[in-house]
């Protein structure tokens, strides 16, 4: 799925991309943890000669499973994902008031064996694990294969005998065969259990038991990554060793420092080892951190001195901006795809009723149903928030809107907050809700006379502040602040970073739309650690 994308003027993010090209700056600058400040989290991770590919979790949004490529393991590009949508149940398709929010799709594995590349994954949605391959993970197509259960944080593995395996499971953890293909488990085969309790390395009381497996054979050792958490501590890697691939298993801690935890070792060409983890930072999600990996007694060793250093001997970010989030014009030039992948649809979009085409130059949300709720409306728009702030700018044309239609600029979590333009009773309203308490309060309305208004929502994650404000401008020039600010919080039912989203729902008659004119991303790419 290649794409191109008509980036708008970010001047901030040229200058860094420029300055990053230069060797000089390669050498003063080093890499930064975070690698990444924005939510992806469940990291797996392949080298294929000299460059890098890794998929994330992105759940209940559609397209999913994401394919990110990298030559440097800071800097990510995203070239693919594994699905367009999972499958259409009234969850996914956000119908009959139903939702998977925090559901759909799970951590994913991501491997190469004799010139295929597959990405797995499960879904309680469904009550299935995926298989998805494909020969070229960056263009695809990508075939999929599917059978029940669905194997909680497994991991695919492809031994030298040719076997295919999963391990699977938390705390207690299993090891099952695959058919030589990894469509489906072989015929015949049981789950065995591979360690009886794979929590035991971090001590006796665990809230939450190992799970996140991700299994590796280097140098004819196997080795078992896992996250655990003990009660009252942080999030642990725990590593498991054996000889042979049913065990004896050996285990202990591998690394206990900052809460940065789950995934697994990537080496480079020039034989350095990595291992490539994720912490939980409130509101902008989970963010992936790198930490250097020696080798003793035949033990990955993490860390500097155990913790997670705040550099790394690696070239310098040069931002997420435009490889994983972006700016849109929206304008699309022939052969190029309606939409970059930065974007993603919350849950399946119903394609009938969103264009890039029938108003070059705009986005056009059209309503075909009638909805009562933001998180309940079909085809928002989203793409990740990011760190340390950033901030996302619309222009909206409300010239079409019916009695009842509300369109704006949300910043979508459980505890959303949102701009838009309500129509009501012949007349149009900027309305400023927030849903910090969990259930949507609007804090301020003002009657808007003209059809075109901008809106932004800037967020502020430094220090895990997660405060959030939204402003509105009837120029695009000068900007009034709205409502209240949002604090931000991370909550479990979605499982999920904040992420902007466009949205348009009707209340009382379906046929309304509302045109986007762009959307402008602005952000400080490197933070504290």
């Amino acid at each position: 799925m290649p794409y191109s994308l008509k980036r708008s003027a970010l001047g901030c993010a040229i200058a860094l991309a420029a300055a990053a090209a230069s060797p000089l700056a390669a050498q003063v600058r080093p890499a930064q943890n975070p690698i990444i400040f924005a939510d992806v989290p469940d990291m797996s991770m392949i080298r294929v000669g000299k460059t890098y590919y890794m998929s994330s979790t992105t759940m209940h949004l559609s397209p999913g499973v994401p394919i990110m490529r990298s030559t440097d393991l800071v800097n990510w590009h995203l070239v693919s994902y594994a699905y367009d949508t999972l499958a259409s149940l009234d969850a996914l398709t956000l119908t009959h008031g139903q939702s998977t929010y925090g559901r759909g799709s799970w951590a994913s594995s991501l491997r190469l064996h004799q010139g295929t590349y597959y990405v797995t994954t499960f879904a309680q949605t469904t009550g299935k694990t995926y298989v998805y391959s494909t020969r070229d993970i960056e263009k695809g197509p990508w075939k999929v294969a599917s059978f029940k259960p669905s194997y909680h944080d497994h991991s695919l593995f492809f031994d030298d005998d040719g076997r295919v395996y999963l391990v699977y499971g938390a705390g207690r953890l299993h090891l099952l065969e695959l058919t030589a293909d990894a469509s489906g488990v072989k015929p015949g085969a049981t789950a065995q259990v591979l360690i009886e309790n794979a929590s035991a390395p971090a001590g006796p009381d665990i809230s939450l038991p190992a799970e996140g497996s991700q299994l590796f054979k280097i140098r004819g050792q196997y080795y078992l990554f896992n996250i655990v958490w003990p009660r009252g501590g942080m999030r642990t890697v725990v590593v498991h060793r054996a000889a042979k691939l049913t065990g004896p298993y050996e285990g202990r801690v591998a690394l206990q420092d900052l809460g940065v935890a789950q995934g697994g070792l990537i080496d480079t060409p020039d034989g350095r080892w990595f291992a490539y983890l994720f912490r939980d930072f409130g509101a902008v999600g989970r963010i992936p951190y790198l930490v250097p990996v020696a080798w003793a007694d035949g033990w990955p060793v993490l860390g500097t001195a155990g913790k997670v250093p705040a550099t790394l001997a690696l070239p310098p970010s040069t931002g997420p901006v435009p490889g994983l989030v972006a700016s849109d014009e929206f304008a699309r030039r022939r052969g190029e795809p309606a939409l970059p992948l930065v974007w993603q649809w919350n849950h399946n979009p119903d394609n009938a009723l969103w264009s890039v085409a029938e108003r070059p130059g705009y986005l056009r949300l059209k309503t075909g149903r009638l909805d009562t709720t933001f998180l309940l409306a079909r085809n928002t728009l989203t793409q990740r928030t990011i760190g340390p702030t950033c901030a996302g700018t619309t222009a909206l044309d409300v010239s079409h809107l019916q009695d009842g239609d509300f369109a704006g600029l949300a910043l979508l979590q459980k505890r959303y907050g949102l701009v838009g333009v309500d129509a009501r009773h012949g007349a149009k309203f900027i309305v400023m809700v927030s849903a910090e308490s969990e259930k949507p309060v609007e804090l301020q309305r003002l009657p808007l006379t003209q059809n075109t208004v901008y809106f932004k929502a800037a967020c502020d994650f430094t220090d895990r502040r997660d405060v959030a404000t939204f402003y509105y401008s009837l120029d695009g020039k000068a900007w009034q602040a709205i409502g209240v600010p949002l604090k931000m919080a991370y909550t479990l039912p979605h499982f999920m970073g904040y992420r902007f989203g466009l949205f348009n729902y009707a209340t009382k008659r379906a046929g309304g739309y509302a045109d986007f004119d762009y959307f402008r991303l602005a952000n400080t790419t490197i933070g504290p650690r």
